[in-house]
């Protein structure tokens, strides 16, 4: 039924395009655009599993952790060059609580709902939630250090790069890690279903290349409309960053961990929700960095502000609480949504000077 749905929702590819060649409202193109971007962004993590199949595992790994988050990455790089940057650090903290407050917390809710009391191994989940605090404190230190050398534009884009180094650094460590593991551990993929290849390499290759180049439309069509949307619907171009577009980034992987909760995989369904936060934290928000040194503009810096901090900081703390017992049940899924409502609420109240 999933799939039928994401089938179906390729029509907005056309019909976003459509859109803009027409000059049409761009309230009218954002929303044709996010919603295009949902299915495009599934055949991406679709195609990447099939040739996952026939590099193996540890290439493989390599490939969900690079091409997991492209949507997103592809978003922001378009803001990035459209120089909203405020809008570029509100996705990348979208991103990490939408994974660990709202995912986290639909799955645990339904699958709590089915089964009761869900088990996981607590040691790989643990290490996970320890790993993602530390990816939060360095995204602390270049926020908190900027007030003294704010004045300094070189000491602040040394900072960040110099953090960005580090983060994407101890990335490549974790993901060696989980492709080697500790004596006597078992490999982090080892929790993943067995998974049968589908697609020949050469049709792979052409539904990743054809989807990456679908999203990059997409999402230059989207960030375009960002600021018309945000004066037409009063929607502060920060809260569009920490709701809307992780949602649409991310929604296709969301529902997968959802749907391996109910089916009682709760292990994967946690790799899954914090997996992609740290790939967010330690991979995609350094990189951005790098390149929007490329891309031109202003260069993106890790300096988030309070608000974004304190959030930040809930969310991992919260998650490696939930870690430690290697038990879940419905009601801390529920606390997590609850969470998650009353951040959005308040981001969606905070006015543009806020942030």
């Amino acid at each position: 039924m999933f799939r039928k749905i994401l089938l179906a929702m390729l029509l907005f590819v056309p019909l976003a395009i459509g859109a803009e060649l027409l000059h049409a409202d761009p309230t009218l193109i954002f929303i044709l655009s996010a919603l295009a971007i949902i299915p495009l962004a599934d055949f991406v993590g679709e195609a990447t599993e099939e040739l996952a199949h026939y590099t193996g595992p540890r290439l493989g790994g390599l490939l969900n952790a690079t091409l997991g988050n492209a949507a997103e990455l592809i978003i922001t790089l378009f803001a990035i060059r459209a120089g909203l940057l405020d809008l570029v650090r509100a996705s990348i903290t979208g991103s990490i609580i939408g994974n660990l407050l709202l995912v986290m917390g639909l799955a645990l809710l339904v699958g709590g709902l089915k089964h009761g009391i869900q088990s996981f191994d607590r040691r790989n989940a643990s290490m996970n939630a320890t790993l993602l605090v530390l990816a939060v404190v360095a995204l602390l230190i270049p926020s908190l250090f900027d007030v003294a050398i704010q004045q300094d534009k070189a000491r602040e884009l040394g900072l960040s790069e110099g953090v960005a180094l580090v983060m994407m650094g101890l990335y490549a460590l974790s993901v060696l890690y989980s492709f080697t593991g500790g004596k006597g551990e078992p490999h982090a993929h080892s929790a993943a279903a067995p998974h049968h290849a589908r697609w020949t390499i050469p049709v792979a290759l052409a539904v990743l290349v054809a989807a990456t180049v679908g999203i990059v439309l997409m999402s230059e069509f989207l960030v375009g409309a960002v600021t018309h949307v945000s004066e037409t619907l009063g929607l502060t171009e920060f809260f569009i960053g920490i709701i809307v577009i992780p949602l649409v980034g991310n929604i296709a992987e969301h529902l997968v961990a959802v749907e391996v909760a109910y089916k009682n995989k709760m292990e994967l369904s946690l790799a899954i929700a914090i997996g992609s936060s740290l790939q967010i934290a330690l991979f995609v928000a350094p990189v951005l960095v790098f390149l929007s040194l490329v891309v031109g503009g202003e260069p993106l810096l890790l300096v988030f502000n309070s608000f974004e901090l304190i959030t930040l900081v809930a969310a991992a703390l919260i998650a490696a609480f939930i870690a430690q017992d290697g038990e879940t049940n419905w009601l801390e899924g529920a606390m997590l949504l609850a969470v998650y409502a009353i951040v959005a609420l308040a981001f969606f109240y905070l006015p543009v000077g806020g942030a």
